[in-house]
């Protein structure tokens, strides 16, 4: 403890500061994902706390980002579907979800995987940031021009006639869901149907609002609904988040000692209550003390998010990069050194609780750590203060945080989503050589991993997005490492390059005796040339050595290669000698019995010079 408060008035300002820089950020992520501005609160207090305290990376300042918040979104969007738009009905399963993603994250660490999440490629996580800002910058048009669809009457009327069937669909799946085992019969459509029937104007105005919320969510959701967005834009609203923008990014030109987002929120939100606007305000942040939320475990149901286990792995994931790439921001200021898989258990530990009290997920912070060692924070403390300084807000001023008006944290939002995206990788792409063609048509591998993520991620699925990066990524990979090493393993006749113990080999022997050399490794990007050693063969040649001394390594396919081309060789009667065989590809081939089956132990040497004298006695 004597280190945590060895720099008590540095750690107290860099946490102070790094504290209110957090409050707009983690209201407006709390908005954007769905659950309220409470839940980017609750997730900035408790992540921001219990990270500093376990995590590896002493000046790291925790809380709710941009990329997790937008994969947070999907995942709360989708629960609450499944869940008929009933909030408080998926709540458990949400937070359940951000629960095992934390607890994924301590395993990560614990098994001491923190070193090679850097092995990511680096234009899957190009794709997938720049995907993060456009899906930001897009999905906040609406609520910054004061459309809210469940509030457009004449657009929720279109989903009145849906309701019924999806009353009685809801009741079917409610029915299958209490007898899994048994098959429905006359009197459970009967009591679906009553249901139907029982519904009154007021319960079916709620689900048609819910169906039209539904429709208008997401990238694809808010292109089809713009057009009627934008002629029936509230101009106080757009107001409100045009001049939150403007002094966002206004205020930096004229001083960087005061966070301008902090200076937007407070100025709009002042003038907007002096003034008494009729304004959409955020959704009411409750007072007092955060409390856990004790049915994520009483009414656990391994059902209820087994489609969602992957989900939690990228969170988990994504939360592990976006952490570990702010340490080593962290490390280069503070010239320090991180502990990566520490710092994996502390992330872990800080989502776990916070998703218990109904926060969302976060990850290191890069701008509010960095933010921090400049104001002079060194030690674990400096994240610890920040937590509890957010803490002390949300118990004093949670009522007037209450009154922010909506506008004020979407105009918020668009200047994270327009400062998320990688630029860097957007403007390399002209320069990236292009390594591949279709036809005429050549492009940069890179570039189609970027595009195909970043594509993938905006307007279908942000989860398998990342995973189709990686695949296409590593076989790209596999392509490219199997082309180069399979230029080291190469097919020579004696004749053309002898190795230098070669030289004295009788020319007698050269018509009846064939030398392959392998230079490199034999595995599944060079087996197609060595299984032309059989057309190589001169018509006299009775005995093929095989030099193996370069060697180090087969993989299966290259294993399978191997015995195909001596099993061809010994059925025609042709002897096969090994020299130089090295330890791993002997162990491969004795695994599958090529020695002693098709070449003996007789028949493997040390070196050239004791298969030659081999070669005299037993060949004349």
């Amino acid at each position: 403890m004597k280190n945590i408060f060895s720099n008590i008035k540095g750690d107290a300002f860099g946490g102070i500061t790094a504290g209110i820089i957090a409050l707009p950020l983690a209201l407006a992520f709390g908005v954007s994902s769905g659950l309220g501005p409470a839940a980017g609160l609750y997730g900035a207090i408790f992540i921001s706390f219990f990270a500093a305290l376990f995590g590896g990376t002493n000046t790291q300042i925790s809380g709710p980002t941009a990329p997790m918040t937008a994969v947070s979104m999907v995942v709360i969007a989708s629960i609450i579907a499944a869940n008929n738009g009933d909030v408080a009905k998926a709540l458990p399963t949400i937070l359940t979800v951000f629960l095992l993603a934390g607890l994924l994250q301590i395993g990560l660490g614990i098994l001491g995987l923190g070193k090679y999440i850097k092995y990511i490629p680096y234009p899957v996580v190009s794709g997938f940031m720049t995907a993060i800002g456009v899906i930001i910058l897009v999905t906040q048009i609406l609520p910054s021009i004061g459309y809210y669809s469940k509030e457009d009457s004449d657009y929720v009327d279109r989903f009145k006639p849906n309701v019924e069937q999806v009353i009685f669909d809801r009741s079917i799946n409610d029915i299958k869901t209490k007898k899994p085992d048994e098959a429905l019969d006359i009197r459970d459509y009967h009591s679906a149907l009553s249901k139907v029937e029982s519904i009154n104007n007021a319960e079916i105005l709620d689900e048609a609002k819910v169906l039209a919320s539904r429709e208008t969510s997401g990238v694809w959701g808010t292109l089809k609904i713009l057009p009627r967005a934008l002629q029936n834009i509230d101009w106080l609203e757009f107001l409100l988040a045009l001049g939150t923008i403007i002094i966002i990014y206004g205020f930096k030109k004229i001083t960087k000692a005061i966070p301008s987002t902090l200076v937007a929120l407070v100025v709009m939100s002042t003038v907007a209550i002096v003034a008494k606007l009729n304004y959409q305000p955020i959704a009411e942040i409750p007072s007092g003390l955060p409390l856990p939320n004790w049915e994520i475990f009483t009414g656990f149901q391994l059902q209820n998010i087994s489609p969602y286990i992957f989900t939690a792995l990228t969170l988990a994931l994504l939360g592990s990069i976006d952490s570990l790439l702010t340490s080593v921001v962290a490390d280069n200021m503070t010239k320090t050194k991180h502990k990566p898989n520490k710092e994996l258990v502390g992330q872990g530990i800080g989502n776990s609780i916070a998703s218990v009290f109904g926060g969302i997920p976060g990850a290191g912070a890069t701008i509010r750590t960095v933010i921090n060692i400049s104001s002079g924070g060194k030690t674990k403390l400096s994240g610890m203060i920040a937590g509890l300084l957010l803490l002390i807000i949300l118990l004093g001023l949670g009522p007037i945080a209450s009154k922010i008006p909506a506008a004020v944290l979407s105009g918020i939002l668009i200047t994270v989503g327009i400062g998320v995206m990688d630029y860097k990788g957007l403007k390399a792409i002209p320069s990236l050589p292009k390594d591949m063609s279709i036809g005429p048509l050549k492009f940069s591998s890179e570039v189609l991993i970027m595009f195909v993520v970043l594509l993938l991620s905006t307007f279908w699925n942000l989860v398998y997005a990342v995973g189709i990066g990686l695949v296409i990524a590593s076989l790209i990979f596999m392509k490219k490492a199997g082309d180069s090493l399979g230029k080291k393993s190469t097919v020579k006749l004696l004749k053309e390059e002898p190795w230098e113990d070669e030289k004295d080999f009788p020319k007698t022997l050269k018509d009846d005796i064939f030398i392959k050399h392998i230079n490199g490794p034999l595995f599944f990007g060079s087996t197609g040339d060595f299984l032309q050693l059989k057309s190589q063969l001169p018509d006299k040649a009775e005995t093929v050595i095989l030099r193996l001394d370069r060697m180090e390594y087969m993989d299966q396919s290259g294993l399978y290669a191997m015995e195909d081309m001596l099993y061809d060789l010994t059925k025609n009667d042709e002897r096969i000698l090994f020299v130089g065989l090295q330890q791993q590809p002997r162990y491969m081939m004795e695994r599958i019995d090529i020695i002693p089956d098709l070449v003996s132990e007789e028949q493997i040497f040390d070196n050239f010079s004791a298969c030659m004298l081999w070669i005299k006695k037993n060949i004349n």
